[in-house]
C-alpha cells in the first residue's frame, strides 16, 4: 500500500473515531455526520491530489499547507482527539503513523 492510500485510510479511521465519540446522534447511513462525511471528501481530494504524491510526509510536517483555513482547524481538532486513542483502537495504524512522525522528524534535522 503506498503513502497516499495509507494516509487515506489512517484519515478516515480517525474522523470516523472523533465522529462516534462527539456526533453519533447525527450519524448517516455511513457513520458519519454530514460534517464530518464533508471533511471526509474534502481530506481525501487533498490527499489524492498532493504534488509530493508517496513521497509525501505527514500532514503534520508537510511544508504545504494545501488545507483551507477551516478545514485545517477541524482536521486538527480530529487529529487533536483521535491521534491518541490510535494506538488503542487501531494499534498498527497508530504505530505506523507514529513511525512517519519521527521519520520525517529525522529528515528535517
Amino acid at each position: 500500500m503506498g503513502r497516499i492510500a495509507d494516509s487515506l485510510k489512517t484519515v478516515a479511521r480517525m474522523i470516523r473515531l472523533t465522529c462516534r465519540a462527539h456526533h453519533q446522534s447525527q450519524a448517516g447511513s455511513d457513520g458519519l455526520c454530514p460534517d464530518c462525511r464533508a471533511l471526509l471528501d474534502y481530506a481525501n481530494d487533498r490527499l489524492e491530489h498532493c504534488p509530493f504524491g508517496d513521497d509525501k510526509p505527514v500532514c503534520a510536517r508537510c511544508p504545504i499547507h494545501c488545507y483551507r483555513p477551516e478545514q485545517r482547524e477541524q482536521i486538527r481538532r480530529v487529529m487533536r482527539y483521535a491521534g491518541p486513542r490510535m494506538i488503542l483502537v487501531y494499534p498498527l495504524d497508530g504505530m505506523r503513523h507514529l513511525l512517519q512522525l519521527l521519520k520525517n522528524r529525522q529528515k528535517q534535522c
